[in-house]
């Protein structure tokens, strides 16, 4: 089988020319344009298409090898956050604990100086565009009741006096969930399961982060709370759909947050951003409390400044609460053999036409990635090419016919109050028939079943994280944003397989372009094995160059 993929017919559209085309789309003739625009992207192709015997049901998730090493979340969240070096100049979950610990330092003097950090890089013509909503106040609260069990010697987990954000697709009681919108502000009255265990850990809730409208989009721009800027370069994307979730571990206004990815909003942020970002295998973080948006395909999960913060997270958060079906049935999640930086006999499927379809800074600094795994042991195995218009039209049928049935009420009554390019999309989803989402719920099984046959000889299947760094964000289009499908295949060219069939994915920094922007390497796993991963990015991490943006602060000191 040979590497193909199709090139993006579509244009660049912005302004008057994409809400004619909205219009246009929603009109009675718009049925009609809209069979031309996906027949002239290959989904005719992808319709006939035989999925074998594949049923129209997820491929069950094999458990896998039972866990060498148990411990009890708050032990592999403290395991992990005890691996971390000592980096003075880098503000993580270990230097915080340490500050409150054995530096006299206290998490109300920290918090204040959090808000004023953010009152400078959150407001004015320079705003970076971080966060729809906040309670200062409540922060303050939260962290003397924080300083008072660290003085005490009680701490709750080593997220205690812990700064995080959430994005605004996840439910904090006391704050409205928009998911971006202008017209979803009624006040969410209980926590998710995100963030009650954060809660329970101690950890600080920051407020809510901005994001792309409905999560349906990856590049971070929002028509109503303003473009996500990148804290490397403000002119740059963030990535998204959990864009300013990103950008706030990247200015060091927290070492934690929280994202949610239907098809790479929590890596591709990550990767633009040059923080870390993990995409658990499909229900191991309950998504309670989490508005659906995308049943099949989405996850929440944790995002951070190293790899060690975001194992920390995972080892909080995942685990069922009873309420999620998804979650439901799993094994017991663990970090075994999390410090090992050995790595004979991992096993690293690299399809290298697929790799090296990429931006060249981007191949170069992956594969420079890749070469560390293999001289700390790995093994490289060549894995056939993807059937990349497969992989496309399965996910892009599930994903927008379902976030166009979620939002079908609010389409029939306020469609004017979406921005353009949700439309579009939302246009796209209610296109597709019924027999096309059955047909892509038995590809999504098929492609399952192959992948995890693959996965049996190798480990994981390794490639860049996003084929290009952060894009310029267009000014002249905001804030209305544009229509620009060859981004939005760049940024997810490497990312949907994941999501399509649940199993897990990392991506971590590999170093920067010319311009100065992060590269990120994606690591995607078999099922249930987020340690191999996490390992993984660790043994990455620990050669990879590690700089300050220019939009940054510190806190600690």
């Amino acid at each position: 089988m040979t590497y193909q993929r199709n090139p993006v017919k579509a244009p660049r559209v912005s302004g008057l020319a994409l809400k004619a085309f909205v219009n246009t789309l929603e009109s009675g003739i718009g049925s009609v344009v809209l069979e031309k625009l996906v027949k002239d992207s290959g989904i005719e192709h992808w319709r006939e298409l035989s999925a074998g015997d594949a049923p129209p049901i997820q491929y069950p998730l094999p458990h896998g090898a039972p866990a060498a090493e148990l411990q009890p979340p708050h032990e592999q969240a403290a395991r992990a956050i005890a691996a971390s070096p000592v980096q003075s100049e880098r503000e993580t979950v270990a230097a915080y604990a340490r500050a409150y610990r054995e530096g006299g330092v206290e998490p109300v003097t920290v918090m204040r100086r959090v808000h004023e950090a953010i009152e400078r890089l959150d407001s004015g013509a320079q705003r970076l565009g971080l966060f729809v909503a906040r309670k200062p106040e409540e922060v303050l609260r939260a962290a003397e009741a924080a300083g008072e069990r660290l003085r005490a010697g009680r701490p709750l987990s080593v997220l205690d006096g812990v700064p995080v954000v959430l994005k605004d697709e996840v439910d904090v009681a006391g704050f409205p969930t928009t998911l971006g919108t202008k017209f979803r502000n009624q006040v969410a009255t209980a926590d998710s399961t995100v963030a009650a265990r954060l809660k329970a850990a101690g950890a600080i809730i920051l407020g809510k982060a901005n994001m792309n409208e409905i999560g349906i989009n990856p590049i971070g721009l929002n028509p109503h709370h303003g473009a996500a800027r990148n804290p490397w370069n403000r002119g740059h994307m963030t990535g998204g759909s959990s864009s300013a979730s990103g950008a706030v571990v990247a200015a060091g206004l927290c070492p934690v947050s929280i994202g949610a990815d239907g098809g790479g909003s929590i890596r591709i942020p990550a990767a633009l951003c040059g923080i870390v970002g993990l995409k658990a295998t499909w229900g191991r973080i309950p998504e309670t409390g989490v508005p659906p948006l995308c049943w099949n395909v989405g996850h929440v999960g944790p995002m951070g400044l190293t790899v060690d913060d975001v194992a920390a997270m995972y080892a909080l958060l995942a685990g069922p609460d009873g309420k999620d079906v998804v979650a439901q049935s799993q094994p017991t999640h663990h970090l075994s053999g999390y410090e090992n930086a050995g790595l004979a006999g991992v096993r690293l499927g690299i399809c290298w036409p697929y790799f090296e379809d990429a931006d060249a800074d981007v191949v170069a600094r992956c594969k420079e990635a890749v070469k560390v795994l293999t001289d700390a042991g790995a093994t490289v195995v060549e894995i056939p090419p993807p059937d990349l218009n497969t992989v496309l039209w399965t996910h892009s049928c599930i994903i927008l016919s379902e976030m166009a049935s979620s939002m079908l009420q609010q389409l029939r009554e306020r469609a004017s109050d979406f921005g353009l390019d949700s439309r579009t999309n939302l246009a796209i989803g209610r296109h597709f028939r019924a027999t096309d989402l059955v047909h892509a719920l038995r590809h999504r099984h098929r492609l399952t079943r192959e992948l995890l046959a693959q996965l049996a000889d190798v480990d994981v299947i390794v490639t860049p994280t996003t084929a290009t760094t952060a894009p310029a964000i267009p000014e002249e289009t905001l804030p209305a944003g544009e229509s620009n499908l060859p981004v939005v295949d760049a940024l997810m060219r490497f990312i949907r397989l994941a999501n399509l069939t649940g199993c897990p994915a990392l991506s971590v920094p590999a170093g920067f372009d010319k311009a100065g922007l992060p590269v990120g390497l994606h690591l995607m796993g078999r099922p249930y094995e987020e340690h191999l991963l996490l390992r993984l990015g660790r043994v990455v991490e620990r050669t990879t160059e590690h700089r300050t943006p220019p939009s940054h602060v510190r806190v600690l000191r």
